[in-house]
């Protein structure tokens, strides 16, 4: 095919398959962050419409979006810096009808203590993201003498009262999704992957490797609908898992909990008690640089409260920050889409405080992996969040004058290998 943009055939160089020019550069470097987010926008809408949340809207514009990027559509850096920004702000949006579409289903998130190891007993491990595939599992095994374990992202699913009101829920099993490798292997009941985060698996676990929908791996078994009862008979003949509690964490603080304290919060920072914010956390990886994260959180001053989400977490939740003003100082606020509550959050406090969310004694430091982190991203520009920390390594399709802009418009930075002095101390 011959691109007349890019004025030579697809071979691989110059024109991409997905229609991308790559004649400019930046111009393709804008088209990409455009495509990365609406992906990423539309596995959270999906996951909405799961739940019976949509919005036309937000359709409409998933199409506008992808029609932008074909060759001969739009040349514009200035226009399409504009439709990438409009993904951030449907993408603010999809996580609001996500938020709802939980809290309805579910019942809006308290915060609860999770047991963390296994139980005696068969079991099945749930990994991903979905709410909806958990709860109907937890329906179908019920009574069945089988305990249902969440991993990885799914640890959130413990502070939503129609889900804790199962009593076969029993725990959270292994840590962030890239240690699944490790994990599932210990684990020796069935593994239900609901969305993505699922990694190619190797012999040890691909027989027992079960997997919803459009997310699927070669070797594994997959399940269309939802009819779990080929988990739930494995599960009742593989070997039982042993008692072993590993420890108990608090979890569950949803962002309406936190806007019920405000308040308190507020008093806590006048009396200069609570002297800063963090947000640390975001879509986890493997790559070496992301200890930044767990060195910026135990090094945060005590007078400071973290919030955390997405499996980022993983990166600092294994360590005794201890209390404030009455509060922990580390608040999980659930999955990666639940950046919408850290939002509302600064919002709310900068409501308080009669400001705005830029004025506050507040750090974002996010971490980076895949296309759900660059709409969770362009969500907080489009709001006029300033300031943000992203890493470990800048994303390959951001050219340096895209990041350039991104730079001068937004002040975003990227990570050094150690937290800077102005993130650690506090102003006199």
């Amino acid at each position: 095919m011959f691109c007349n943009q890019c004025e030579q055939t697809r071979s691989g160089i110059g024109c991409t398959d997905v229609g991308v020019c790559g004649k400019d550069p930046d111009m393709q470097s804008l088209q990409e962050i455009l495509i990365y987010g609406v992906k990423g926008m539309a596995a959270y809408a999906n996951h909405a419409r799961r739940l019976g949340k949509s919005d036309e809207a937000v359709s409409a514009f998933i199409e506008e979006a992808l029609f932008a990027t074909l060759t001969n559509v739009n040349f514009d850096l200035e226009s399409l810096l504009d439709l990438v920004l409009e993904c951030g702000r449907m993408n603010v949006r999809v996580m609001e009808l996500l938020d709802q579409g939980h809290s309805e289903k579910f019942g809006t998130p308290t915060p609860t203590t999770v047991y963390e190891g296994t139980k005696a007993g068969p079991g099945i491990l749930v990994s991903g993201h979905d709410m909806v595939d958990l709860y109907d599992l937890l329906v179908q095994s019920a009574g069945q003498g089988v305990n249902v374990y969440t991993h990885g992202e799914m640890l959130p699913a413990h502070s939503y009262p129609k889900l804790r009101e199962f009593p076969h829920l029993a725990g959270h099993f292994g840590g962030a999704w890239q240690n699944q490798a490790w994990d599932f292997p210990r684990f020796t009941g069935p593994i239900l992957g609901t969305t993505n985060c699922i990694t190619i698996p190797p012999d040890t676990y691909k027989d027992r490797l079960f997997t919803t929908r459009v997310t699927a791996v070669p070797g594994g078994n997959k399940i269309k609908g939802n009819d779990f009862s080929e988990v739930i008979a494995m599960a009742k003949k593989l070997e039982p898992l042993p008692e072993d509690k590993v420890k108990e964490s608090t979890i569950g603080f949803h962002h309406s909990v936190i806007l019920g304290l405000a308040d308190k919060v507020v008093e806590a920072v006048k009396a200069g008690e609570i002297k800063r914010f963090y947000v640390i956390g975001g879509c986890d990886g493997a790559e070496l640089g992301r200890n930044y994260y767990t060195k910026l959180a135990r090094q945060s001053p005590h007078e400071s409260v973290i919030l955390t989400l997405g499996c980022g977490k993983y990166r600092i939740r294994d360590y005794d920050y201890g209390t404030v003003a009455g509060l922990p100082r580390l608040l999980d606020m659930g999955q990666c889409n639940d950046a919408y509550g850290a939002v509302q959050v600064a919002m709310g406090l900068a409501k308080a405080f009669n400001c705005g969310v830029n004025d506050l004694p507040l750090s974002i430091v996010l971490s980076w992996f895949e296309q759900k982190a660059v709409a969770v991203l362009l969500s907080l520009l489009a709001l006029g969040v300033k300031g943000i920390r992203l890493g470990p390594v800048p994303p390959a399709f951001i050219t340096p004058n895209v990041f350039k802009i991104l730079q001068e418009k937004f002040d975003l930075k990227l990570i050094e290998s150690e937290p800077p002095s102005e993130l650690v101390q506090l102003s006199a």
